[in-house]
């Protein structure tokens, strides 16, 4: 029997209801709060992730990469950010800053598979181009919040860690660390939580920063850094959700300043989405010819899919969403063969109200017709049969029926709708 590649998904209908589910809500949170919608290709040059190691050497090593037919090597995109700086690049005079930007989309990674991660994923990404103030880090940290709290999730089950890797930098060069070993040290303060503190020591070998050193900084007063953003929030409501934490540092090179993940609160398995400034992107990859602060973010389908099925509210919330959108609302029951055309007539009038509509393409029994009626999740049923030009309209829930002309079923349509 055939199967899917390892770390690759089949979406079947229920699968892809939740799926969708949650790609939905980031969408409407997104447009809610100015974002535009992008996209850019599913393939790109390889040089886009190497030049300057600006994706960091990891996601290197994670590249779906291979040769075209013209010979161009080529990647599959692991994330979006390097993409979405190529387009900036290119067009940025036609846009008034700062961008508010945001995609959904598939990305590839080939790597170890585990409960969060596989090979093929969808993610959520915005970014916010051209301003680099305390608002559009608030907005961003915001956004992210209220995401996820439009798929169930309280304060009580989600925190967004803020670190600073400037505040680190700043603290690694008075600890006397020359600039070339400070990218190592930040790979150590990284695995901090996730390696024993003797392999951590050894990494800090030569660095001329001790482990204790950095313990100390982590568990020290929050930099001011993080007092406007913090003021923000308050303003916001959402100060309960946000806690500072410096043992957060992303692992990707080009992040040059706040930085940002979250998590679960008993911080099961991996961050739900991480994200922070990057303002030295577009000028490194551009040469210095477009110079933009940036800061963003990225949230993948999976780790959320996970959480909500570990988390009873937002499952239920999940599942009733899902069972209040069925994919029939109603169900055309044709009682009559003689009269299947104008059955159809009404099919199609339904369909064009904006209603989902169903209809047996072949003769079937009454009762039959009602239990496939059931089964689509319809919420009412439609008879067309002997009494024509009246139709017989059952509400599959409440059990009720009322008999109507033909022509007033427009009508009825409405008086649903609103």
């Amino acid at each position: 029997m055939m199967q899917s590649l390892p770390g690759f998904r089949d979406f079947f209908p229920e699968e892809f209801a939740k799926r969708n589910y949650i790609l939905t809500r980031w969408r409407q949170v997104a447009r809610q709060y100015g974002f535009i919608e992008m996209d850019g290709p599913v393939l790109e040059s390889t040089e886009l992730y190497e030049k300057k190691n600006e994706s960091g050497a990891e996601i290197l090593t994670q590249l779906y990469l291979f040769e075209d037919r013209g010979g161009r090597r080529v990647a599959m995109r692991p994330e979006m950010t390097p993409t979405l700086a190529r387009m900036v690049i290119a067009r940025e005079r036609h846009y008034r800053k700062p961008l508010k930007w945001f995609s959904i989309a598939s990305y590839f990674r080939y790597e170890r598979q585990q409960k969060g991660r596989l090979r093929e994923f969808v993610q959520f990404n915005a970014d916010i181009i051209g301003d680099q103030s305390a608002g559009s880090d608030a907005e961003l940290i915001a956004m992210v919040i209220d995401q996820l709290r439009a798929l169930g999730f309280g304060a009580a089950d989600i925190v967004v860690r803020l670190s600073d890797r400037r505040a680190w930098t700043e603290f690694l060069s008075s600890c006397g660390c020359v600039e070339s070993v400070i990218p190592k040290v930040m790979a150590v303060i990284d695995k901090i939580e996730r390696e024993t503190p003797e392999a951590l020591e050894a990494k800090l070998v030569g660095t001329g920063v001790s482990l204790t050193a950095l313990q100390d900084f982590i568990a020290g007063p929050s930099p001011s850094a993080f007092d406007a953003i913090l003021a923000e929030l308050r303003a916001r409501g959402l100060s309960d959700f946000v806690e500072v934490d410096l043992s957060i540092v992303r692992g990707l090179a080009y992040y040059s300043g706040l930085v940002f993940e979250v998590f679960d609160r008993g911080r099961a398995g991996r961050a739900l989405a991480g994200g922070g400034r990057y303002d030295r992107l577009l000028a490194d990859l551009s040469d210095g010819a477009v110079d933009l602060p940036a800061i963003g973010f990225g949230m993948g389908d999976v780790v959320v899919a996970n959480l909500i099925d570990d988390t009873p509210p937002a499952l239920a919330q999940r599942n009733a969403a899902i069972a209040a959108d069925p994919a029939v609302e109603i169900y055309c029951i044709v009682a009559d063969e003689s009269r299947r055309s104008e059955a159809i007539a009404l099919v199609q009038s339904i369909r064009d109200a904006g209603h989902r509509c169903e209809f047996p393409f072949l003769p079937m029994k009454t009762g039959k017709q009602f239990q496939a009626a059931e089964a689509s999740g319809a919420r009412a049923a439609i008879l067309v049969g002997a009494e024509w030009p009246e139709i017989k309209i059952k509400d599959l829930a409440a059990r009720t029926e009322q008999i109507i002309p033909h022509t007033a079923l427009a009508e009825w349509l409405q008086s649903k709708a609103s």
